[in-house]
């Protein structure tokens, strides 16, 4: 049996206005007051009707999530942040898997489920300017990750160069001059040129030659693509004394192959990788990698979308989140 607000009344000996009022958090209630009604709340187990409260603000209590790779275990992590920083806030996450199609990108952008949903956050992929500069739809849009758009949207990334520039000052640091880059992609992906041309840029600043030969292209983000690539670096005969991965995906299937063709790791090939998931931090040698801030990134995009929402005028912003390299023993040694 559903227990309502009136029953908490009854039960408190208050009015259902002042019941309400608590559960509202409404500011003027004197801490006697709220802790009686609290009390009879906890004893009846009352739970409020969340649809109900947002229904009367003219809303669903629903925002969607649109990731690219939901077995990636950086985008499962973070999706796990953005439901928890949802749920601060009363909010339901529907999640929506565009596999970095730009024609899902555009379907989901373009608000097929406007009628359920109070706003969007959207990680793309292959998605253009142009696929949004036409967008009518009134639901608040959040965009994550790094590609370009300069549009009117609220923007969370982290400084994709910045980063790969600290990971590849780590690497040098440490003695290491040949250092491959190994997840170039193929297509249009902005996060995997920055990346590049941060490793370009730190190998520069170093006075070190940024050897082509040394870049291994893929076409995904997985285990076999970087296991794939680093083979065929190997292949041609050069041998890298440090790898820097678009991913900590990449880097471990990497790593696979360095250990197979009886390379050690740290000793002969330093490894690096982005993204800090949990597999790299519990295989045989665990990963050094850059961490972005998840929990940062969740909270602030959820922020920009209420902050939509409540119509708070602003112009679009660019928030970068941040980040740390957290080393391991791919890099240091087992201490």
């Amino acid at each position: 049996m559903r227990v309502s607000l009136k029953d908490v009344a009854l039960h408190a000996g208050v009015s259902i206005k002042t019941v309400s009022n608590v559960v509202n958090d409404h500011p003027h209630v004197t801490p006697a007051m709220r802790t009686r009604v609290q009390r009879s709340i906890d004893e009846l187990g009352y739970r409020p009707n969340l649809t109900a409260r947002h229904l009367r603000k003219g809303r669903t209590g629903i925002m969607a999530l649109a990731l690219p790779e939901l077995g990636n275990p950086y985008f499962a992590e973070l999706a796990t942040e953005i439901i928890d920083a949802a749920a601060q806030h009363e909010y339901t996450v529907l999640l929506d898997h565009t596999r970095g199609r730009r024609d899902q990108e555009i379907l989901v952008s373009q608000g097929f489920r406007t009628r359920v949903i109070d706003g969007l956050i959207l990680s793309p992929i292959e998605l253009e300017a142009e696929d949004l500069s036409e967008r009518a739809e009134a639901v608040p849009l959040v965009l994550l990750g790094e590609r370009e758009y300069r549009l009117p949207y609220d923007h969370i990334a982290i400084d994709n160069v910045a980063a790969a520039r600290q990971a590849m000052r780590h690497l040098i640091s440490l003695g290491r001059r040949d250092i491959a880059f190994l997840g170039a992609r193929r297509g249009r992906s902005q996060p995997a040129h920055l990346r590049l041309r941060g490793w370009r840029e730190e190998l520069d600043a170093a006075g070190l030659v940024a050897d082509p030969r040394l870049v291994g292209a893929t076409d995904g983000w997985g285990h076999a693509d970087g296991a794939a690539a680093m083979a065929r670096i190997l292949d041609t005969g050069l041998q890298p004394d440090a790898v820097f991965a678009y991913n900590d995906l990449i880097a471990l299937g990497a790593m696979r192959v360095l250990s197979e063709r009886g390379l050690r790791i740290p000793q002969d090939v330093a490894v690096v990788g982005f993204d800090n998931v949990v597999e790299g931090r519990y295989g045989a040698v665990t990963l050094t990698s850059v961490s972005p801030d998840k929990a940062a990134i969740a909270r602030m995009a959820v922020e920009a979308v209420l902050a939509r929402l409540s119509g708070e005028q602003h112009e679009a912003r660019r928030i970068h989140a941040g980040y740390s390299l957290v080393c391991r023993e791919s890099t240091l040694g087992r201490r």
